[in-house]
């Protein structure tokens, strides 16, 4: 059997557990099936009874498996270690968590015989559950099933079998689990390409009339603008992509267009190029038909047609910053940038594109990763070239690590005190791109206080620059706005006030040994997942969390609803904070070509946190101590 990945089938569950969609490639089942028969045979001949089956059962006997293990193992992806829940046969009784993610099923066929399918790989993705089995050799199957009756626990050290060894000789699953994402990501419409930014100056002409559809411009500023993949604003169900993302209500699944998807993307069941946007390009622009490239140029897989038309090459530096602030002696403010270059390189044939990266002296990059369309011929701790034959549309390129070179864009402290159980007087003094000059402006700054447990009842207080808006559970306070921003200048902004909450009954969670008890006597509408109340503690908690629920009542110490903080939004533009910059003048193209080159950063917030001063706040030992 080969060592390439091809899929048997593939099940999507809706969050009723029924099976919704269903695809199983034929040509890959006869080569279980004969696999099947050579390994059965030789277990008649060596007089041993095990044996494995060679056929795939039916949606619904798949799907009553798989209710009858979530039931068992108190959720979709089970304990995930041995637990006292367990039992003999399960995935938790191999006591690995990655069987949470690689499952097995015991499927009761209709006939009365039962089957053990293994490796299944479980992708939860929004209100939909992706089954995926690749093909293994039988001989992998028996040996799991036979690490889920071993005594001990684990993998023991110098043991013959583990499921990490096991795992090492099957590539095939590494191929399906990206299998499984790809469906995910297009039946949730989560397929945005990255950001590639454009100039939009006056002085740019004909091209940012080809971007705008020839709308006048004389009135727009230049600031810069998203460049959208046409192949992906091409596809049917694209437009309604963004958006369900984050809705409660579950997106209607386009069987359809997955179906379409499959059948491009891995044919006969053998997975060539996952790539929705490639897929989609092919089918509105097909194949390149005219001016092959020539006989000594091999056409990459990540570019499966040529492109023609007007030339030009378009990156993006994208950083997002991520910060702990806690304004206290003891603890240390906690700042971290993750980026990454994207590129969109309109190109007709098959060029080689290369650069120097600018700035690595100063930028302390702790981390580098490459598109597989890229060699690194160069690189020291002041120099990093980088060449690559660029694929169609938006890529990411390259991605970071590293450490903001300019301190922090805002900084200063946020305090709540509660004055009573239902009142509580707030203070920010924030200091907004304090050392920053030219060209580095920030667009836009928001600071909301979430207080997800507790309904707000009224609200006094005014900041000394901005606007604040209320909602039930929030507080947002917007600095600085669009098309009012800050550039070349700092400034302070403070904000006092008072808050009123409506008043609670406290709901104490009381020792892990009450678990299943508490899920009765408080969530009583909580629906239970067995008989013998096996609940999962992951989801128990998350259904805490969303409960009116006081900090000191949940011992979670990495829980961030247990804490009181501030969260920070903003948007920076005009270079990046890391340092690490792209001379367009810089960028050569082989066989050479006129093609202008655009370069533009931007710089947006992650998980920028404000701890509250004067309350509890999670944080880490640094290593040195």
């Amino acid at each position: 059997m080969p060592d390439g990945c091809s899929i048997r089938a593939i099940w999507i569950f809706s969050n009723f557990d029924a099976v919704i969609f269903s695809r199983r490639f034929p040509v890959v089942e006869k080569r279980w099936r004969t696999a099947c028969k050579t390994e059965n045979d030789r277990c008649i001949s060596d007089d041993l009874n095990s044996s494995v089956s060679p056929v795939l059962p039916n949606d619904s006997e798949l799907a009553a498996a798989f209710v009858e293990r979530k039931n068992r193992e108190g959720s979709a992806g089970g304990f995930g270690i041995r637990i006292i829940q367990s039992s003999e046969g399960s995935d938790s009784w191999v006591d690995d968590p990655i069987t949470r993610h690689i499952i097995g099923l015991h499927v009761k066929k209709e006939e009365g015989d039962s089957i053990f399918m293994w490796p299944l790989i479980l992708h939860i993705k929004n209100h939909y559950s992706i089954l995926v089995l690749p093909i293994v050799e039988p001989r992998h199957v028996k040996e799991y099933s036979s690490l889920c009756r071993r005594s001990d626990c684990g993998s023991a050290i110098g043991a013959e079998s583990s499921l990490s060894s096991l795992l090492l000789d099957l590539p095939s699953i590494t191929g399906a689990f990206m299998v499984a994402l790809a469906i995910g990501d297009v039946i949730t419409g989560d397929v945005v390409e990255p950001d590639v930014l454009v100039s939009a100056s006056p002085s740019v002409g004909g091209l940012l009339d080809s971007l705008t559809g020839s709308i006048g411009i004389s009135g727009i500023s230049a600031r810069a603008k998203p460049v959208a993949s046409p192949s992906i604003s091409a596809t049917p169900s694209s437009n309604t992509a963004i958006g369900a993302l984050n809705s409660d209500v579950p997106r209607p699944l386009d069987k359809d267009a997955l179906r379409s998807f499959l059948s491009s993307s891995m044919p006969f069941g053998t997975p060539l190029d996952l790539s929705y946007s490639n897929i989609f390009s092919i089918k509105a622009n097909g194949f390149s038909s005219s001016d092959p490239p020539p006989a000594d140029l091999k056409q990459p897989a990540w570019k499966p047609y040529l492109y023609k038309g007007k030339q030009r090459v378009l990156l993006t530096i994208h950083e997002i910053i991520n910060a702990a602030m806690y304004d206290r002696d003891e603890i240390p403010d906690k700042i971290s940038v993750s980026g990454q270059i994207n590129c969109r390189a309109e190109l007709e044939g098959l060029p080689d594109v290369s650069f120097p990266l600018a700035g690595l002296n100063k930028a302390r990059i702790e981390g580098l990763s490459f598109h597989p369309c890229a060699q690194v011929p160069e690189h020291g701790i002041d120099k990093q070239a980088v060449m690559f034959s660029p694929p169609l549309g938006n890529f990411v390129l390259m991605r970071y690590q590293a450490i903001c070179a300019s301190g922090p864009p805002v900084k200063g402290f946020y305090q709540l005190s509660m004055v009573s159980e239902d009142k509580g007087a707030f203070l920010f003094k924030l200091g907004l791109m304090e050392g920053y000059k030219a060209p580095l402006s920030m667009e836009f700054c928001t600071v909301t206080m979430s207080f997800p447990r507790r309904r707000i009842v009224s609200f006094d207080g005014t900041p000394s620059i901005g606007t604040v808006s209320t909602t039930e559970h929030s507080v947002e306070w917007k600095i600085l706005t669009s098309g009012r921003g800050l550039l070349g200048k700092s400034i302070e902004a403070s904000f006092p006030g008072t808050i009123r909450f409506a008043p609670w009954q406290i709901q104490r969670l009381h020792s892990p040994s009450s678990l299943s008890a508490s899920v009765d006597e408080v969530d009583s509408d909580v629906e239970s997942e067995s008989a013998s109340n096996v609940v999962n503690i992951e989801e128990f908690l998350m259904e805490k969390m969303s409960k009116d629920l006081p900090p000191v009542e949940l011992e979670e110490p990495f829980c961030w609803q247990a804490y009181n903080y501030a969260k920070v939004s903003f948007k920076i533009l005009g270079a990046s904070l890391s340092g690490l910059s792209v001379d367009p003048k810089s960028v050569s193209i082989y066989p050479a070509v006129k093609a202008p080159v655009e370069f533009s950063t931007q710089v947006t917030s992650g998980d920028y946190i404000l701890w509250n001063t004067l309350d509890k706040c999670p944080s880490v030992a640094s290593e040195n101590i």
